[in-house]
């Protein structure tokens, strides 16, 4: 059960590990807690732990359990393509139906703590299109608040994100599904997803931070993005934002022509494209906020070997402390690295 750490009783259980934002260990599963602990979680600026479920059936508690939340997301994909039909049908998405999909989902979204475990399972080659624009309106929203937006700013940034690539809806699927490279000429249809999208937004809910989200979500701070190729001097910061997380989510998908990429791998990708082509704020801020999410995690090496990520280091985000049976490898003293989360 997951719980506010102002919720917290002296007695309750931690279910799960803590670690501050800076990937520091502070408590371990088993933790009985005290007011000692509460202060500790406190001091650390620690908002939410889990904690066993005894207290989930107490009606003095005031908690109901959530439901899980593939459920939650595999019913937001089916009206995802409910929205695509719409819009190339119509030319525009009712107010309501968004609505109906994107609120539960963030409703949903905001009891998980393991955003890396979320992203590892939810993924779907053949629904790719759909996922994708799941999985960036959730970005969208977790990076907004990691870079300190309050929540309706958030809010409204993850739905930016959601409705990023509704354009795509107007471009014909033997395009979007083609297992091979497109050609110019393809390449070019595809591009214009961006103003369709624009278009398709303004119509919908005249929400103009939403629509240059969808026309500027492919600008590059280098100005070879498209479809305009103007640098980020002319590009809003909620599309700076969406252009993290949509190539992000890209880079871990499976699609037709492309397997899904290590997700810690494709972190070290963006933090190269931080210093030329994406808003290097926003890039490291989403790193830096993503690596504690790997602890835990096991990890395969360069050398072959397997082990449990443990603590990361402040400075060098790529090279943790790594546990192999009873001993650990401090990654930022050897020339070994990681090359792949393997669960």
């Amino acid at each position: 059960m997951r719980l506010h750490v102002t919720k917290l009783h002296a007695g309750d259980m931690l279910r799960q590990h803590v670690f501050a934002p800076t990937g520091l260990h502070i408590m371990a599963p088993g933790t009985v807690i005290t007011d000692v602990h509460i202060a500790l979680l406190l001091r650390h600026q620690i908002e939410y732990v889990e904690i066993m479920d005894a207290r989930a059936n107490d009606a003095s508690s005031g908690h109901v359990p959530e439901p899980p939340f593939q459920a939650q997301y595999d019913k937001a994909v089916g009206q995802m393509k409910t929205m695509f039909d719409q819009a190339y049908h119509v030319g525009f998405v009712t107010p309501e139906e968004i609505d109906k999909s994107y609120d539960p989902l963030i409703e949903s979204m905001q009891q998980e703590t393991d955003i890396v475990g979320l992203l590892l399972t939810l993924n779907s080659k053949d629904d790719y299109t759909y996922e994708h624009c799941i999985q960036v309106g959730m970005l969208s929203y977790f990076i907004a608040k990691w870079l300190g937006h309050a929540e309706e700013e958030a809010y409204d940034i993850g739905k930016a994100g959601f409705l990023h690539d509704i354009g795509k809806s107007k471009i014909h699927r033997t395009i979007l599904l083609k297992p091979s490279r497109l050609t110019d000429e393809e390449y070019e249809q595809i591009k214009k997803h961006t103003e369709y999208g624009y278009e398709i937004i303004m119509k919908s809910l005249n929400d103009r931070m939403a629509a240059y989200a969808a026309l500027q979500h492919h600008e590059r701070a280098n100005g070879k993005g498209y479809p305009f190729g103007i640098t980020y001097d002319w590009v809003q910061p909620a599309s700076k934002i969406v252009a993290v997380a949509d190539i992000y989510s890209a880079m871990i998908s499976s699609r037709v022509y492309q397997q899904k990429q290590d997700l810690f791998v494709v972190l070290k990708e963006l933090y190269a494209l931080s210093f030329s082509e994406l808003d290097p704020k926003i890039a490291q801020t989403f790193i830096r906020r993503m690596i504690p999410n790997f602890i835990g995690k096991e990890a395969m090496l360069s050398n072959g070997q397997v082990g449990e990520i443990v603590m990361n280091h402040t400075t060098e985000l790529f090279q943790p402390l790594v546990r192999i049976g009873s001993e650990f490898l401090d990654l930022s003293r050897v020339d070994v690295e990681i090359e792949k989360i393997v669960n």
